[in-house]
């Protein structure tokens, strides 16, 4: 029997320790060859109405462990602007449902075992990858988190620093005060720790060990002049990257790797973290704002990756000073595969999720 497992099944069985811990373990994988990805790829078409966007984006990869999996999206997108800033809006049939499925086969037999919600999965890896960051990269007696956003990558991303530091306090800002206030009770509840809803954004710099930029913000957020030394950056929105202030303060950047160049072709090696395809493309220059592009490696003169440390071949932070960055580069396909079949492996011994006779999915035609 294939399995259909909902968000509600993926929040009750996977942990953070877990998501870290199998991520840990692909990244690993890629870098030995033992796995194998493929970028992002998006295909965006116009609909009728010139301001919203269609978009399918997908994402793939597997490895000799066991599990492939392709993690698909089916979204309207749109920019919209609150309190002054921009942010993509998404949505499938109508505003507030969401349409991310992962679809897991078995390597050894090419068994269809799962379908899978991805919106916790999604969080749940994100957050995953500035966990690994922070755990590489950030100072080890980090304890202080300094926060620009409140919503569910913040929650997650908290949810991964206490799993890799011993967390005592957070200071987080977000436009709506009635929402970083919500989300300061909530954090000082669920972990126990200080927490400080600021008024101002810069204050969250202050004294902060971990700084980290979490929002739908079509534009960057963060503000490198307000950057300490010692510091460790994350940064998830805000169009892929930190401000060129901060950018121009990181000493080490820690990048944990790229997808493979396909086979027998090495010059397609790309560093770009999605592609994308559009129908009337280069007609309507007015859409460019909701075009995402892969920026690829953002600071390759101070980068270390994944398989550099694991090697010895470069060292990380150096220095209690040096500031550091992480994010994860184009392997986003390396990520859905372990997680969604470490979740698939949960699921089964505690006999959850609704079963889908796994021949409705097969045919005796063959292609």
């Amino acid at each position: 029997m294939t399995l259909f497992i909902d968000n509600e099944v993926v929040a009750q069985v996977l942990t953070m320790e877990d998501t870290i811990a199998v991520l840990e373990e692909s990244y690993r994988n890629i870098a030995t060859g033992e796995a194998v990805c493929r970028p992002r790829i998006d295909i965006r078409i116009p609909t009728s109405d010139p301001a919203r966007r269609y978009q399918f984006g997908s994402m793939e990869g597997g490895s000799t462990s066991g599990y492939f999996a392709v993690r698909m999206k089916s979204d309207i997108i749109y920019e919209t602007e609150y309190e002054g800033v921009t942010t993509q809006e998404k949505y499938c049939t109508r505003p507030g449902l969401y349409c991310g499925l992962i679809f897991l086969t078995s390597i050894e037999n090419a068994e269809p075992l799962a379908f899978i919600n991805d919106g916790v999965l999604q969080h749940m890896r994100v957050g995953g990858d500035g966990g690994i960051g922070v755990k590489y990269m950030s100072n080890e007696d980090a304890a202080v988190v300094g926060m620009l956003g409140s919503g569910g990558m913040a929650r997650s991303h908290m949810q991964a620093f206490t799993a890799v530091r011993t967390i005592r306090k957070l200071q987080v800002f977000s436009p709506t005060r009635k929402h970083r206030e919500a989300f300061a009770a909530e954090m000082r509840e669920l972990h126990d720790i200080e927490v400080q809803a600021c008024d101002k954004p810069e204050d969250v710099y202050k004294g902060a060990d971990i700084v980290a930029a979490v929002t739908d913000s079509a534009v960057p957020v963060m503000d490198g002049a307000c950057l300490e030394p010692g510091q460790h950056i994350v940064n998830i929105g805000g169009g892929g990257v930190p401000d060129q202030a901060s950018l121009d303060r990181v000493d080490v950047y820690f990048r944990f790797g790229d997808a493979p160049a396909p086979v027998g072709l090495p010059h397609f090696a790309l560093d770009d973290e999605y592609l994308g395809w559009e129908a009337r493309q280069g007609r309507d220059p007015e859409s460019d704002v909701l075009r995402k592009r892969g920026h690829g490696a953002t600071l390759p003169d101070r980068m270390v990756t994944f398989a550099e440390l694991l090697l010895g071949a470069k060292p990380g932070r150096t220095s209690d000073q040096q500031i550091t960055y992480s994010e994860r580069g184009n392997l986003q396909g390396a990520q859905f595969y372990p997680i969604a079949g470490r979740v698939y492996e949960l699921a089964r011994e505690r006999k959850l999720g609704n079963e889908v006779p796994t021949e409705w999915l097969l045919q005796t035609i063959r292609d």
